[in-house]
């Protein structure tokens, strides 16, 4: 076993969430169903993408085979029982930026951006991720949904907080919405360099706390969904819910950038995290 393959077998997975017994492979939040709203954190498997985009690739920018993503995003969105262009996202560009969804998009035409938020019934909101973290948000008292991609830059940026005053302003109130993460990079897989704490301990000092020695001198371990599970408590939510796994050791189930930057590799697929109102 390489080095590297053999310190990816030294992290165990651990997932929190059931999945549902469906095609493709999901994973809910109790803190999110309901009846008006549908939700799931998908895996990898079911897909029709191979190699080193197997299988359930949806990320419509990457190198894989254009009529792969599209029918792996049919199956996403039959999963709703809607049709392949209800299934919204947007491309991603590790920003603060929130797009307020009122109307289907051309998917060659989608907004830069990396959050949405939506009171239209029967359009998904889809997130990509590799590593990053996925939130799903619900207010189901006020018919408010949101989802952010919410990387070290885009939480640090406040895409987080940007998602939530969106919801407001469509009529969501704080003290209601639920939050969610899905699968991401959790500390003990995220290895970083000296220079990475300084914007976080600028932020607030005490953010120290999500950083710790790592194997490497003069490197961290950063806890990513520690990070922005504090970012959200600290918006006043009802409820955050924690990371369901953690992406990098368990290859069967959840794509991962860092395993494949760890392995020379520099393509790869991207998990999705969709929520709708019915």
């Amino acid at each position: 076993m390489r080095g590297d393959d053999a310190r990816l077998a030294s992290v165990l997975p651990i997932a929190n969430y059931a999945p549902v017994t469906s095609m493709p492979t999901y994973h809910q939040s109790p803190d999110i169903s309901t009846t008006a709203i549908r939700h799931g954190f998908f895996t990898r498997q079911d897909g029709v993408s191979h190699d080193i985009f197997a299988s359930l690739n949806c990320c419509l920018s990457s190198a894989d085979d254009p009529t792969a993503v599209q029918e792996n995003r049919r199956r996403v969105a039959a999963e709703f029982g809607l049709t392949p262009e209800r299934l919204l996202s947007c491309y991603q560009i590790h920003s603060p930026d929130v797009v307020i969804v009122t109307e289907l998009w051309n998917a060659a035409e989608r907004p830069r951006a990396d959050a949405m938020v939506t009171r239209e019934k029967n359009i998904a909101l889809g997130i990509l991720t590799a590593d990053c973290v996925p939130v799903l948000f619900a207010d189901a008292k006020a018919g408010v949904i949101g989802a952010a991609h919410a990387g070290w830059r885009g939480a640090l940026g406040g895409v987080l907080d940007n998602t939530v005053k969106a919801m407001e302003a469509q009529g969501a109130k704080r003290s209601q919405i639920t939050a969610a993460l899905g699968p991401c990079i959790w500390q003990k897989s995220y290895e970083v360099g000296s220079e990475f704490p300084a914007p976080f301990l600028a932020e607030n000092p005490e953010q120290q706390k999500f950083f710790r020695p790592a194997f490497k001198a003069d490197h961290y371990q950063f806890d990513l969904p520690g990070y922005v599970v504090n970012k959200l408590k600290g918006l006043g939510l009802n409820s955050v819910a924690p990371s369901i796994a953690d992406t990098l050791p368990d290859e069967a189930n959840w794509f991962s950038y860092r395993r494949n930057t760890l392995r020379g590799i520099t393509r790869g697929g991207s998990l999705i995290s969709v929520i709708m109102l019915t």
